[in-house]
């Protein structure tokens, strides 16, 4: 095969869930936007599922709707976007939970789907989704008598233990609900970790369940291994690739392999980056093209058909700091011309 095969291991993500689960002392929901993170709702949702999720959060109603048709009914399904201006037939036949960002879109959503389950998002300084402090004391009695299933908030900086925005978003999550009989969620993934006090009645995990970090106990999910197309033997003084960014400065073994920015192995990863054979590194030479990458494989004894970007030598994460980004980033850009093998 000439495309790079993607394996995704569904009981390593299975495993994730139970970990985090029985780090949070509270219920554990699970996220699964954007596609579950690149790795497919089809075969993600139903082995979480399976695993004991019952609560799902996904970022719009039309992702809502999608995992609806996977799931079936039964499990809830939490939408991060709230209940946006045409959203209401989604929502209300897909049986859909929105978290409300706004004073509009509670009146959006008691009008057009009244006695409809929903949920509330509070700003506590993220300054990203949900109700402010003064919005919420102002709407705050209004809202709680048409009885919320659920009011949440997203700390910014959970990834850093020490910052003192982990506090100070506490605090205020605890000002703003207090004195309210109504399940509460502040925690996604770094959340659960920072500790009991953080949990509250729901956690949300969501890269930890993909492998990312900042789960460091996470099971690795993903690998990628990429065929090599061709390889060459280039002389000192020759270049490699657009722009001649490489020059070899003696005898290089050139290896071209089958995937590139298209496939979500982005351009900025370039020069720095390592690709692995049997566990020995190579690295990247040149600039990262549409569909190829050039790699210097003059180290190695064996001609291999194959190199691998993700997997068990090299994390998500690991591959992100090639690229000065985020495993997050990696994983939702992974590409649809990936040969993709499920793991059960």
């Amino acid at each position: 095969m000439t495309t790079a095969t993607l394996t995704i291991d569904l009981p390593a993500i299975t495993a994730n869930w139970q970990a985090l689960d029985k780090l949070s002392t509270s219920e554990t929901a699970a996220v699964i936007k954007a596609d579950a993170y690149g790795l497919g709702i089809t075969k993600v949702g139903p082995a979480l599922a399976k695993a004991g999720a019952r609560r799902f959060f996904v970022a719009a109603a039309e992702e809502g709707v999608a995992l609806r048709r996977v799931l079936g009914s039964g499990p809830e399904i939490c939408v991060f976007s709230g209940h946006m201006a045409g959203d209401a037939d989604m929502i209300r036949t897909a049986t859909l939970t929105p978290m409300i960002n706004s004073v509009d879109q509670l009146l959006i959503h008691v009008e057009s789907l009244p006695g409809h389950p929903f949920g509330i998002q509070l700003d506590t300084g993220m300054n990203r989704l949900g109700m402010e402090p003064a919005e919420w004391s102002a709407v705050r009695d209004i809202a709680i008598a048409q009885k919320p299933v659920l009011i949440m908030s997203h700390l910014a900086c959970a990834d850093t233990p020490d910052h003192v925005m982990n506090q100070m978003q506490l605090d205020c999550f605890n000002e703003m609900t207090q004195g309210i009989d109504i399940p509460r969620s502040l925690s996604a993934t770094g959340g659960i970790l920072l500790g009991e006090k953080y949990h509250f009645d729901i956690t949300r995990p969501g890269v930890g369940l993909y492998g990312g970090l900042p789960f460091v106990d996470a099971t690795p999910v993903v690998s990628l291994d990429i065929p090599v197309i061709q390889i060459r033997d280039v002389t000192a003084g020759e270049s490699v690739g657009y722009a001649n960014a490489f020059v070899a400065k003696s005898e290089t073994r050139v290896a071209t392999i089958a995937a590139g920015y298209a496939d979500g192995l982005i351009r900025a990863m370039g020069d720095g980056a390592t690709l692995t054979y049997d566990g020995q590194p190579v690295p990247v030479i040149g600039r990262v093209s549409m569909d190829m990458i050039t790699v210097d494989i003059s180290r190695l004894a064996d001609v291999p058909e194959h190199l691998q970007l993700i997997g068990l030598h090299q994390s998500v994460d690991t591959v992100a700091g090639f690229a000065g980004t985020i495993g997050y980033e990696i994983l939702t850009s992974l590409g649809e011309r990936y040969d993709r093998v499920y793991l059960t």
